[in-house]
């Protein structure tokens, strides 16, 4: 697995690189560390697929804080730990879903203890993931915070649980590229993830905040393929 490490400080940096070494040893982890000595550095490396970021907050130029916002604009999946010493701005990374935060100065404890979580999350949701071509790149996003997909003047909008993500094609093609996932097709215009199905109400679909419409022709099959996912999922 791939760890980034995006630290200006040099000292820092070895220390945490250390400690990434030091806990591939302890528990037999296969992890490649990169190292980047800013902000601007990581972010032009589009194409590094990585499963941690350990980002550091004050940083020249571009600060952490922003650049986790791009990272996460590009990448859903990837697990995010801070590096700060300045603890209330590290509360702002619950923002973009970050796994935590570690203190300067960071003790192999503390790391440790931060770091298993995080390669929990990203390895719990790796085989969820998927890659979708979006304006000037790709992005990788979780299946497990993708609510639906529509299509709409032939525009995919990707419906996250963070965000909404927009890009030109066809619903049929995102229909093939998440055949996989148990996405279901509820109207000409939805691709619809039964995991946050809160009920269905005669033509009404009630999915996270939202009400769809289940098509008359698309109706019994959709509901057919329904019942099968609750029952296949310990919910019938």
């Amino acid at each position: 697995m791939n760890i980034a490490i995006v630290e200006d400080d040099n000292a820092s940096a070895t220390v945490i690189g250390a400690f990434v070494e030091r806990y591939a040893g302890e528990s037999g982890a296969e992890l490649s560390a990169t190292r980047y000595r800013n902000a601007d550095e990581f972010l032009a490396d589009t194409e590094t697929r990585y499963a941690v970021v350990l980002l550091d907050i004050m940083m020249p130029g571009t600060n952490g804080m922003d650049a986790a916002f791009e990272l996460r604009r590009r990448d859903k999946a990837v697990s995010l730990l801070f590096i700060t010493s300045m603890t209330q701005m590290a509360q702002k990374g619950y923002e973009v879903d970050a796994v935590g935060y570690l203190v300067k100065p960071v003790t192999y404890y503390d790391f440790a203890l931060k770091f298993k979580k995080a390669l929990e999350v990203y390895t719990l949701n790796e085989k969820r993931n998927v890659t979708i071509t979006v304006p000037g790149g790709l992005c990788r996003i979780s299946m497990d915070k993708l609510i639906y997909v529509e299509i709409i003047n032939h525009k995919l909008r990707y419906h996250l649980v963070d965000g909404v993500i927009e890009m030109s094609g066809a619903l049929s093609r995102a229909e093939e590229e998440l055949a996989d996932y148990g996405m279901l097709r509820c109207n000409s215009c939805y691709l619809v993830n039964p995991a946050y199905i809160r009920s269905v109400r005669g033509s009404d679909l009630y999915i996270g905040d939202e009400v769809l419409r289940i098509s008359r022709p698309k109706r019994r099959a959709f509901l057919e393929q329904l019942t099968e996912w609750f029952g296949g999922n310990g919910r019938g």
